[in-house]
């Protein structure tokens, strides 16, 4: 859908301008021989399975997956189960894909960029076509080609030798990058021409269930809030002895030490029989005691 489309792009903007700023204010290449290579791919890759990981857990999708998949009330009959893991791995697929923007965007900017990858390999570069150093020793070399990505501590006589060095790593960088982008871009495109051709659904029809899912998930949002609100505020009443907002409160409830007691602390769900549980120590107050004890009447004139 088009808020899809939208959260997307803003995901790969806002990348991009991480990537910028990442790079001018924390990257600074070594220089030195077994450090670059790892210094490189940790700035290409790290970032990027952070993104991945984040794009997971910010994803509704994924703890609706995963959420109280371990509880005994989670029966899968025999019948199901093969239609079941379909609907998983298509849900994976979609929460995987929706992860990978961040991600791969990443990749591609710093592929684009070029001063990764050219601070991680530089070592590496077969350097006999250049003419530079040919009368050193192989770790000399390597020494050597290990500070290109630093200029000001290139030999002058190397200076044109490690132009066209930095030249070529940022052309197979760069190339690279676009790849990955072609790569994406065309694995999206039939991903979404597969997905099209094996739906049960016209388009139209298939518009129609994407706008029924969204309003009915608003409409939910909408109904839980209330519902959750209304049910609290009559534990809440009864603990205090009035309606949170009204007006024209005529008295108060003084709770006792011994309840302030029960309803604070740590509390998780608690099981009250097979099909209920209780929601906070206050939740659990008010089903199981009464509310008697000290009131307090409001004057109407304060």
């Amino acid at each position: 859908g088009k808020e899809v489309v939208i959260a997307n792009a803003i995901i790969a903007i806002l990348t991009i301008g991480g990537q910028q700023l990442f790079s001018f204010f924390t990257f600074s290449c070594p220089c030195h021989v077994g450090q670059n290579l790892i210094y490189g791919l940790a700035f290409l890759g790290v970032p990027a399975l952070i993104l991945l990981i984040v794009g997971y857990a910010l994803n509704n999708q994924t703890w609706r997956l995963v959420t109280g998949k371990r509880s005994r009330f989670e029966k899968v009959t025999s019948s199901n189960r093969l239609l079941k893991c379909k609907l998983v791995c298509f849900v994976l697929c979609s929460i995987t894909g929706r992860a990978l923007v961040a991600p791969v965007t990443w990749l591609a900017v710093t592929l684009i960029n070029g001063s990764y990858y050219i601070c991680a390999v530089s070592e590496y570069v077969p350097v006999y076509y250049y003419g530079a150093a040919p009368n050193v020793t192989a770790s000399e070399r390597s020494r050597i080609l290990a500070t290109f990505p630093c200029s000001q501590l290139v030999p002058p006589e190397l200076t044109r030798a490690r132009d066209e060095v930095i030249l070529l790593l940022r052309y197979q960088s760069q190339v690279a990058g676009w790849l990955l982008i072609a790569v994406v871009v065309i694995t999206v495109f039939l991903s979404y021409c597969l997905a099209s051709c094996f739906s049960p659904l016209s388009f139209l029809h298939f518009r129609y269930w994407s706008s029924y899912i969204h309003n009915e998930q608003e409409l939910f949002d909408e109904a839980t809030e209330q519902h959750s609100r209304l049910y609290a505020m009559q534990h809440v009443k009864k603990f205090f002895g009035f309606v949170p907002g009204s007006e024209n409160v005529k008295e108060i409830r003084i709770p006792s030490l011994r309840e302030w007691q029960a309803i604070s602390g740590l509390a998780f769900l608690k099981r009250v029989d097979e099909e209920h549980y209780d929601y906070s120590l206050l939740h659990d107050w008010a089903l199981k005691e009464r509310a008697n004890g000290k009131y307090l009447r409001i004057d109407e004139d304060a």
